[in-house]
């Protein structure tokens, strides 16, 4: 019995005997305000806040911890509870890890240790000063970012209530750039924008004062306690609006009995996905479709590189009716099917993963998004530029063939909704690159920005479908090219028809001579046809139809003003009506007529046309002219 008891005690004092003791006998002041200190060591796989490992701090201010010894060598170091907050080297900077290896010369089982300073890690003290409404009363607020994996129930990362009723917290993280949200312990209880839904990341960068610096915050709203009437916010109505108004575009438009029914097709394209992906837009910027659906939320950025193209495809169609072949027309999609391919492999990623590249905004998915957006920015600039010059150049086309002046005002409103898109959009680029240094404290002013050029951009729907609906007129446009092709049936057109064949020059100057003597023959006809029929009191008299009374081809006429009286069409017929004007208004029978009907009286269509055809041709206003002529009067 007595050899059992000895056994026993020998085993026992062997156990006590295999101990170390670590004693942490000074240290500075700590930056947290627990004031706990931890080993992190590589066999509890260095977890800075392991409770099992938490030193016991005695009266004298001494932290300990006893562990078994039974390793002969392993690495530590000690932590406040995290890594952003480990004890340091020298001047505060990172210091390697100690080192305790077992040695047979050992007697001492307690090591004692003087911790010189903490890492000087920056630290960052967040203030939340107001909470909504409906914040229960119980509820504990977290902050989760990329200084702690996102995490949004991290008890190290609880914000403390104060007496003035402020939720305070320091974080400390040697990040250049904190990206951050308040949270109630849980996604779904994450913060919202003042409508209730997700906002973006919060962002605070580094700067040279990176100590103590304090951030001011108002929480504005929670996704998961936010009301039905917050819910759907003027914003999303406006955009819901105009998508379900350009569905309904598209089912009204085909029913329009017009011969350009190519430029109608490509109109309820372009306004098909447009109203689309303005749908999913709204939708996807809502937590639950958000949080289900997070590949959705790629979508709408193929508009970028879709909508351009199509928009001068459907412009061509309209005014010249292009007849380009569907291969050449492929061609200026491919920057669209690149992207698809880019986006693929996002599309194909498991939706909790894309969902938390979303949240930590990935360094790849800045790179993609910022490419595809500056390369659509130059995309969509270019094709604004064909698009203008495309206008102008049917305009110039137009008034040599026409009387009247065709409404494309519409056309023009168009392209400047979309200028202001463009330049709203470089401003949102430049924040993007440059956001990190300068405007990271402001981010939600680029969120903003890209919500008006959606917001913007919508409004093309409207005019475009408006037009399309109430003025069909406008998509039954004539189109020039068309009356090029028409065949000379005449000695002068002929002749004109010859002259650019490059002939020799004695034969030139013979041809020259013909179509000179031709000329005045011609222009006398034309005068006195347009005297005696009033013909240019139709006001939808063209080319054509002139033609077809004088009996000469159209493009031997349109040569016949241009080279005879130095002016297009247009010009040289609102040239009679303004004559014929200055006639009746001073005619007693046309006293009690207004300007503007007796304007119509000679053949405008419009008051802006006869308003610019007449300061044009006489350099006053109708009303400045007839005061001229008044004075006159009376000083004779």
């Amino acid at each position: 019995m007595k050899f059992i008891f000895s056994i026993f005690f020998i085993g026992l004092a062997s156990v006590v005997s295999a101990q170390l003791r670590f004693e942490v006998v000074k240290y500075p002041e700590f930056l947290t305000q627990e004031k706990r200190l931890f080993i992190a060591t590589d066999f509890n796989n260095w977890d800075p806040s392991s409770e099992e490992y938490e030193l016991k701090k005695d009266g004298k201010g001494v932290f300990s911890i006893t562990l078994p010894d039974t390793f002969r060598y392993f690495e530590y170091k000690f932590t406040q509870g995290s890594w952003l907050s480990s004890e340091g080297g020298p001047n505060g900077y990172a210091r390697p890890n100690r080192i305790y290896e077992k040695s047979s010369s050992d007697t001492s089982k307690t090591i004692k240790i003087a911790i010189e300073t903490w890492e000087t890690v920056p630290q960052y003290e967040f203030i939340v000063s107001g909470l909504p409404k409906n914040t229960p009363h119980d509820a504990h607020i977290f902050i989760a970012g990329n200084f702690n994996s996102w995490n949004p129930s991290d008890p190290n990362f609880r914000l403390k209530k104060q007496l003035d009723g402020s939720y305070r917290i320091l974080v400390y993280s040697q990040l250049p750039k904190l990206e951050y949200k308040f949270t109630r312990g849980s996604w779904e209880s994450v913060e919202g924008r003042s409508s209730g839904k997700a906002r973006p990341n919060r962002i605070f960068t580094k700067n040279s004062s990176m100590r103590n610096k304090i951030a001011d915050i108002e929480i504005l709203s929670w996704e998961d306690l936010t009301g039905t009437f917050n819910y759907y916010s003027i914003y999303d109505i406006l955009l819901l609006f105009a998508a379900l108004q350009g569905l309904l575009f598209i089912i009204a438009i085909p029913g329009i009995q017009d011969y350009n029914r190519l430029a109608n097709r490509w109109l309820l394209i372009l306004m098909g996905f447009v109203s689309v992906l303005t749908f999913i837009r709204v939708m996807w910027t809502h937590r639950e479709i958000a949080e289900n659906y997070p590949k959705i939320q790629l979508l709408p950025d193929f508009i970028l590189l879709i909508y351009a193209p199509l928009f001068y495809f459907y412009l061509q169609k309209l005014l010249f009716q292009s007849q380009k072949l569907a291969v050449k027309r492929a061609l200026h999609f491919i920057p669209v099917l690149l992207q698809f391919f880019v986006y693929l492999p996002y599309f194909l990623m498991d939706a909790r993963i894309l969902k938390l590249k979303i949240v930590n905004q990935d360094t790849d998915l800045q790179i993609v998004f910022g490419g595809v957006g500056l390369i659509g920015l130059i995309a969509n600039a270019y094709y604004w530029a064909l698009s203008f010059k495309a206008i102008r150049v049917y305009k110039e086309q137009y008034q040599t063939r026409y009387s009247y002046e065709q409404s494309l005002h519409y056309l023009n409103t168009v392209l400047a909704i979309q200028a202001i898109c463009l330049v709203l959009w470089l401003f949102t680029g430049i924040l993007y690159l440059f956001g990190g240094f300068v405007f990271a404290q402001n981010s939600d002013i680029m969120e903003k920005s890209i919500d008006v050029i959606w917001l913007v951009f919508s409004t093309i729907n409207y005019f475009l479908g408006y037009y399309a609906i109430h003025q069909p007129e406008v998509f039954k446009m004539p189109q020039p090219e068309e009356l090029l092709k028409e065949e000379p049936t005449s000695v002068i057109e002929a002749i004109s028809e010859k002259i650019r064949t490059k002939p020799t020059p004695s034969v030139s100057v013979a041809k020259e001579k013909v179509w000179d003597e031709n000329l005045t023959v011609q222009k006398e006809k034309i005068e006195d046809y347009l005297k005696k029929s009033r013909a240019y009191s139709n006001p939808n008299l063209s080319l054509n139809e002139l033609a077809a009374k004088l009996k000469m081809p159209p493009h031997t006429l349109s040569k016949i003003i241009n080279d005879g009286f130095g002016v297009n069409f247009f010009d040289f017929i609102n040239s009679y009506r303004i004559e014929e004007f200055k006639k009746l208004v001073h005619d007693p029978r046309y006293k009690n007529q207004t300007f503007l009907a007796i304007a119509f009286e000679v053949g405008f269509n419009s008051k802006t046309a006869f308003n610019r055809s007449f300061k044009k041709m006489t350099n006053q206003t109708p009303r400045d002219y007839i005061l001229g002529v008044n004075e006159q009067v009376e000083e004779a």
